[in-house]
Formats: C-alpha cells, structure tokens, sequence
C-alpha cells in the first residue's frame, strides 16, 4: 500500500489471487486549469470470498472509486485489474463483454435506477441470464431456486418494481445482480435508504455470500453496516486511503483520526453518545 498513514498488513498468510486489484488509482475531474483531485493513489485488493468495505463520508471518493472500478469514469492514472483482467482502459463494448459474462455486478442505494419500471421481479432477474445465452426454461428454473436465498417468496414474481417495499426491491437489485454467479459484486450503499428491520435482513444476506466465494465490495458512510459483514475496511478521507486494515482492528484500535472520528460517531457502534469535545478535536486534527 502506497498510500501515506495506512494500516500496515502484518499477516503473513498467502493470499489466493485478487478478484478486484487496484494499483495507484488517481481520478481527476474538470478542466486542466481547474481540474480537482477525486482519488489519489488508491491502492486494495479484494480476494475470493472476502468483503472489503470502503468508509467515509460524503465528497470522500467512495461513489468515484466504484465508478472507476466499474469503468463508468476514466482512471487519470493507475490501474484496475478484475479476475487478473486491466479493465483500466476497456472501451464501453468490453465492458458489456465482461459484464455479460457475469465477472462484475453492481448493486445502487436506490434499486429503482436499475430495475426496469416495465418488467415483473421474473423479468427482470431472468435478464441477466438470458443476456448471457441462458435458455428461457433454464433461466426461470434459476430465478425461482434463488429467491430463498434473498428472503423473497414466489408470490413477487409477477409484481412490477413500483408494486414492492422498498426492502423488497432491494432484495430483488441484490438477486439481480447475484443470480449469474459473478466474481466480483459493488455495492454502493445498498442499506442506507432502508429501515432497520429490512438493513438487518440485507446484511445477513451478504454475509452469507461468503461461503459462495463471491467478492464483495460494500460502499458505505456507516461504519456500523459495514463493521458488520466486512473482513477488511478501507477508509477513504479526500480522496485518499488514510487506513485500512482488518475489521475489527480498525473499529476497536482505529489509528488515524479520520477514522477515530468515524468511529465515535457511529450511533451503532456505541450505546452512548459521542462527545462533543472529543469529536471536536479529532476534527481539529483532520483539517491542522
């Protein structure tokens, strides 16, 4: 990791080949003269099977790192590499190539931007498959095996988006996005628009993927949600990765005051509210 005040990885375990590694990565927006730094020198890997969550507070570079992962912005510098592919560079139609072969999904916060308003929840989880080449027949045999695993009844699969809870187009953006079997998911704060009861069923949703060995990426500005599912957390501060380490040695020994600050103001990481002056300082220290 190049990235100055970042957690040192002292495990010495060997670790299987990375799902999504990001080497350098620099995003810079607007015109030269004006052009504003959105990402420097971000530097992770994810393996099979492990969620790394990405923390930070609104303008941090969280939604640009997803977007650059996802080719949807153009890296200044750096690279990205999915299953050992560099995408860094992939044109739009290698990413629909890449994309219709089930390595990388994305999930959004807001599951109405990527459901088609038009199509049943049968429709629109069958898609993917049939993108893919998947025969009809096949397809719908899949969708109807998968739904337990998303906590969804058979009943749904003729309603329209428009005609479900908003926990339950949640649950149909995550199957969507899970039912061809990708290497790679993003998760852009997939709870954050969600109640507690149906945040909770999402999580626990995530945390079983593991045994699949699916990657995840879990994108959020909770670091309670995310300390709940995560192995690894990043922690993203203007664009840069001030710490990352394992989950739990980040929440309960955070070492840079970016993170130390995250940490006391997560209401569900303490039963008690933050103090006032503590907080006030680890701001005073961010910005010195």
């Amino acid at each position: 990791m190049s990235t100055a005040g970042a957690r040192e990885d002292t495990t010495t375990d060997i670790r299987p080949e990375p799902v999504l590694a990001v080497e350098g990565l620099e995003v810079h927006y607007g015109p030269r003269r004006r052009r504003r730094r959105a990402l420097h020198d971000v530097s992770l890997t994810v393996a099979p099977g492990e969620t790394v969550g990405i923390i930070g507070e609104t303008g941090s570079g969280k939604s640009t790192l997803a977007r650059a992962v996802l080719g949807l912005v153009r890296a200044s510098s750096g690279t990205v590499r999915v299953d050992g592919e560099d995408v860094t560079g992939h044109t739009a139609r290698q990413w629909r190539a890449l994309r219709r072969r089930g390595v990388i999904q994305y999930v959004f916060q807001d599951p109405l931007r990527s459901l088609d308003p038009d199509l049943t929840v049968a429709e629109s989880l069958a898609e993917p498959l049939l993108v893919r080449g998947t025969p009809r027949q096949e397809a719908a045999a899949r969708v109807r095996e998968f739904l337990p695993r998303v906590r969804l009844t058979e009943d749904l699969l003729d309603r329209l988006p428009g005609e479900l809870s908003g926990g339950q187009r949640q649950r149909v953006a995550v199957a969507r996005a899970l039912v061809t079997e990708p290497r790679l998911v993003i998760l852009d704060e997939p709870v954050s628009a969600l109640d507690s009861a149906n945040r909770v069923q999402i999580l626990q949703i995530l945390k079983e993927l593991r045994a699949d060995g699916v990657a995840l990426v879990f994108i959020s500005h909770d670091l309670g949600s995310v300390a709940g599912v995560a192995d690894r957390i990043a922690v993203l501060y203007r664009g840069e990765l001030v710490e990352t380490g394992e989950a739990a040695a980040v929440v309960n020994t955070p070492e840079h005051p970016y993170t130390r600050l995250l940490v006391r103001s997560a209401p569900t990481l303490h039963s008690a509210p933050a103090d006032r002056a503590e907080r006030e300082a680890l701001r005073a220290l961010l910005h010195a």
